[in-house]
């Protein structure tokens, strides 16, 4: 079984490609195809994102209400995470790369990129505004792909349980975005 830092890194090559694949897939008509245990470490993965985004949030910013937030994430994402892991161990599932996956992994780290260049208030905006796009995108691969590919009743019950969260955390970053505009 892969280590729970391949596990993640694997995930993350995963979720990149699956995002930038459903975008492209509104286009094409044509999603890609995930089994179990790709959905899996989609899960990790797109935790992992936005833990790594808070972090970089919470060295940046000096707005109360934006390391509040950031904090919230990397807390919620962080137990989610411990869920999808656990999940992950149980079911022994070795995340599957592939070309869609290995695609994707360039828009996540030219986000953090693009994030760590901001200071001030520009970086606050460029956070939270990449949480609203981050969350929203999200939703949309968990509701529209992920579950309706499931096969699996135990990482169903997992997406299902985290999708409320994700939607929590979309409206909280609109709020906050109201403010910094």
């Amino acid at each position: 079984m892969k280590t729970l830092k391949n596990l993640v890194l694997s995930g993350a090559v995963l979720l990149s490609a699956l995002l930038s694949s459903v975008a492209v897939s509104a286009q094409t008509a044509k999603t890609p195809q995930l089994t179990d245990p790709e959905i899996a470490s989609v899960a990790v993965t797109a935790n992992q994102v936005d833990i790594d985004y808070a972090k970089i949030a919470l060295k940046k910013s000096h707005n109360k209400e934006v390391i509040n937030f950031a904090t919230t994430m990397e807390n919620d994402h962080t137990a989610v995470i411990k869920m999808a892991v656990d999940l992950v161990t149980k079911l022994k599932v070795t995340p599957l790369s592939n070309e869609v996956s290995k695609s994707l992994l360039a828009g996540v780290v030219k986000e953090k990129v693009v994030l760590n260049a901001k200071t001030g208030k520009s970086f606050d905006k460029a956070y939270v505004d990449n949480e609203v796009s981050y969350h929203e995108a999200v939703i949309g691969v968990v509701e529209n792909t992920l579950m309706p590919q499931s096969k699996n009743a135990e990482v169903k019950a997992l997406l299902q349980k985290a999708l409320p969260i994700f939607k929590t955390h979309l409206e909280h970053a609109k709020m906050l975005q109201k403010t910094l505009k």
